[in-house]
């Protein structure tokens, strides 16, 4: 059985983008925690308003949130997407559309940000606590190889920027919250299912039991870190 062991007796949960297939399984798990004394699920299947890239609606959700808990012991995000409304990764620079590249910022590195900033405030300040938000290996600068995908990495770094500068900004207040970006591998989810080709894939349930391992087991000084579902640190 996963559990969260490093946060306390009865710890609330949240679990946004929690009808996809990692944030399914995630949600799936630490219900399972016999540690977990609430867990809220948010998604689009569930609240239809609910929208990251707006800051209206994520305000709105965390202030319904708040009224329905004392706080927040742990939030993961697992929202974003690589083809939106249709437009696939770009293969060459040549295939930049502006449109298309600010959806994918709106949505994997705002939406990251406004979440930051309106659920991080119902995190305790005296004890553990953990915010967990999804990116991806090709968001690594240093990593990259083979080029392409230019909206999609660019904005999944910007996300990285993120969370490390406001783990820093985070812990003044609350030296125990750990932020953290994650790269949860190749996953059998309809996000990968058409760029996978013969790769093998983690499972959404292999996949989430790791990187709840990975973030049980991170120290208060590695928050703002962008760690692989095997717990290993990733090149910015």
């Amino acid at each position: 059985m996963t559990r969260l062991s490093s946060l306390g007796q009865g710890y609330s949960a949240l679990v946004i983008g929690a009808s996809g297939g990692i944030g399914s399984a995630i949600a799936r798990l630490v219900e399972a925690d016999p540690a977990c004394g609430r867990l809220v699920r948010l998604s689009r299947r569930d609240h239809p308003s609910f929208d990251v890239g707006d800051e209206a609606s994520v305000a709105d959700a965390a202030l319904r949130i708040s009224a329905q808990t004392d706080g927040l012991d742990f939030v993961f995000n697992a929202t974003g997407a690589l083809v939106i409304d249709g437009a696939a990764p770009e293969k060459s620079i040549r295939a930049i559309d502006a449109a298309s590249m600010a959806a994918q910022f709106r949505l994997n590195a705002i939406g990251p940000a406004l979440l930051i900033k309106h659920f991080v405030p119902l995190l305790p300040k005296d004890r553990r606590a953990l915010f967990a938000t999804l990116s991806a290996r090709v968001g690594s600068i240093g990593d990259n190889r083979l080029g392409g995908w230019i909206s999609y990495r660019a904005a999944k770094t910007a996300q990285n920027q993120i969370v490390r500068t406001a783990s820093i900004e985070i812990a003044r207040t609350r030296p125990q919250a750990v932020l953290a970006a994650l790269h949860p591998g190749t996953v059998e989810t309809a996000l990968s299912d058409p760029f996978a080709g013969n790769r093998e894939r983690l499972t959404p349930e292999r996949s989430a039991a790791m990187l709840l391992g990975v973030l049980d087991g991170l120290a208060a000084d590695q928050s703002g870190g962008f760690f692989a579902y095997d717990g290993s640190p990733i090149v910015w």
